[in-house]
């Protein structure tokens, strides 16, 4: 059996991917994986994942530069999710330019952001 057949995919072709660093452990990114996706991100050990908006392959990284080199690749116990551990180049993992997508945090009923931009989106992502 494939290593890619052992995963429950959804009705969509889909799996949930968590991407983590591998050296401090903080979960900075969730995104969604297809079968082309997981294979290319095993083959070239950087991450590449699903757009579900764009509906195409999207490397991390492609527009921005900041990759995700890929360290360990993990399967959950009812092998319906991916864990990614990861190295994330330059340290903004998220489009906002914060190091984690998860920068708003819950205090008393009200969502505060406690992570500063480390880089303007718009110097990261030029468009022309």
């Amino acid at each position: 059996m494939n290593w890619l057949d052992e995963i429950h995919w959804d009705a969509d072709g889909l799996v949930p991917v968590i991407a983590q660093e591998h050296d401090t452990g903080d979960v900075v990114m969730f995104a969604w994986m297809n079968r082309e996706a997981l294979q290319l991100s095993q083959d070239t050990r950087q991450a590449v994942y699903w757009s579900r908006s764009r509906k195409r392959l999207w490397r991390k990284g492609e527009e921005s530069g900041h990759v995700q080199k890929i360290h360990e690749i993990r399967l959950d116990c009812d092998e319906d999710v991916i864990l990614l551990k990861i190295e994330q180049v330059g340290g903004i993992a998220c489009h906002t330019g914060r190091h984690s997508c998860f920068f708003k945090k819950l205090e008393n009923e009200n969502w505060l952001v406690d992570q500063p931009v480390i880089k303007n989106p718009e110097d990261i992502y030029k468009h022309e």
